[in-house]
């Protein structure tokens, strides 16, 4: 193949008889990762903490695609939970082999004030959640001598200290060392594990935060030298890309998408702005 010359292999559907699982599916970033995968041909699995009848709309509304899709209410700091969730989802849809660890919470607390359970739930949804499913799941690709791919949803805050929101940072940190370490480990057996990174995003949990401060979301956006804030279905196509089964050589990695923002001291926010 003449490598200046773009590629003739159809991308539409370039993830067509994958599984791919998604924790957080109900969030923006979520749902907008199911679209986009189920867009290309994968069958959904979608798991969040809220009652099955909250994710009736969306599925109905994913289901025009012809993608096969199902939900299941988990919470996925609970590994017995995320297990049984992985294994109803084999039985219904097949091995997940795309598994995209996503669901986040994020506590608006300095350290000095933050008690042990607001400590506790941070780490205990972004970090153990995160390696619950990629655990329960790769566990399973094993058994079926199956290749995947594992992209978990991290964040900025990974490397840039924000002091209003330290045990997110600590969790999304901890989390960037284990997607290297089953990198590493995994490499071996064609399971590529990999780390989205964004930085502002529009919606979910840095929405959340604006809601409580929404003069942040103006001095925030002041701060991306691009001068754009990034949207759920951005963060998704970028998952989609790491998903493809023709990147065969990423591991490890992570994509960085702030906008710059790793090269200012944005993070670094005046007490008034908190």
């Amino acid at each position: 193949m003449n490598p200046t010359k773009p590629s003739s292999v159809n991308r539409d559907q370039n993830l067509a008889g994958q599984v791919a699982i998604i924790s957080g599916g109900l969030g923006d970033i979520g749902s907008a990762i199911a679209v986009e995968l189920a867009g290309r041909g994968a069958a959904v699995a979608l798991g969040d903490i809220k009652p099955a009848a909250d994710a009736r709309p969306f599925l109905d509304n994913l289901n025009p695609t012809g993608r096969r899709s199902r939900y299941d209410q988990v919470d996925v700091t609970d590994w017995q939970q995320v297990g049984q969730w992985v294994e109803r989802v084999e039985s219904d849809l097949g091995p997940p082999t795309l598994i995209i660890p996503n669901a986040a919470v994020v506590t608006l607390v300095p350290t000095c004030e933050m008690s042990p359970a607001q400590w506790s739930r941070d780490l205990r949804v972004n970090l153990d959640g995160a390696f619950h499913l990629a655990q329960a799941a790769i566990l399973r690709l094993r058994a079926h001598q199956r290749p995947g791919r594992v992209v978990f949803i991290g964040s900025w805050a990974a490397h840039s200290p924000h002091v209003h929101i330290p045990a997110y940072c600590a969790s999304k940190a901890a989390l960037r060392m284990l997607c290297k370490t089953m990198a590493l480990e995994l490499a071996e057996f064609d399971i590529l594990v990999n780390e989205v990174a964004p930085g502002y995003v529009d919606a979910g949990l840095t929405a959340a935060v604006w809601r409580e401060n929404p003069q942040l979301r103006v001095s925030s956006l002041k701060t991306v030298p691009v001068g754009r804030l990034i949207s759920p279905a951005e963060v998704a196509f970028q998952v989609a890309h790491l998903c493809d089964p023709a990147n065969r050589h990423m591991t490890g990695t992570s994509i960085l998408m702030d906008g710059g923002l790793s090269l200012t001291n944005a993070a670094t926010l005046r007490k008034d702005e908190r």
